[in-house]
């Protein structure tokens, strides 16, 4: 007897972190981290202070695959403090892990440039959100001045201001 067919209810669309998975690994891979979440939980493995002063750059593996080494970036005037916390560091990225794949820990020092108030400036600036020009927003609200409801016109001359400042960039 043949089994009914499985009728799928996403009808073809998927999450978009499934999408994004297998490039995201790629790219974590080719710099050695087996584990994408030490990078996207940094904080929550090593403590929000750590965090905030030092950033996982690679992990390296040495010829007798004798453990691996976690490459860290930090300002040069964090660096000592992160040298005396290494061995904390080391454990609590290899619990991250479930085994002990970190043997060693390497801390890179770099110039403040591209540090933003003692954090590692990785992610890009917020856009600036400027809103609809006074000409945009006049004239939605002389397009929407009919409607009796209040919030309704509200609501329809910011949507109209919204539409008409994009179609003239």
């Amino acid at each position: 007897m043949k089994q009914p067919r499985h009728t799928s209810t996403t009808r073809g669309f998927s999450k978009a972190a499934t999408l994004l998975q297998t490039r995201i690994r790629t790219a974590s891979e080719q710099r050695g981290f087996a584990v994408t979440r030490l990078l996207t939980h940094w904080a929550d493995i090593v403590g929000e202070a750590t965090a905030q002063i030092a950033t996982p750059v690679n992990v390296s593996y040495g010829k007798g695959g004798m453990g691996a080494t976690l490459t860290v970036l930090t300002t040069s005037a964090q660096a000592p403090m992160l040298e005396m916390q290494k061995e904390q560091i080391r454990e609590k990225v290899n619990a991250c892990y479930g085994y002990r794949a970190i043997a060693r820990l390497r801390i890179t020092q770099s110039a403040p440039t591209g540090f933003a108030e003692g954090r590692v400036a990785f992610s890009p600036a917020p856009k600036a959100k400027t809103g609809p020009s006074a000409a945009a927003q006049n004239a939605a609200k002389a397009l929407s001045g009919d409607v009796k409801s209040e919030a309704l016109r509200d609501a329809l001359t910011s949507l109209g201001a919204q539409v008409l400042s994009k179609q003239k960039s």
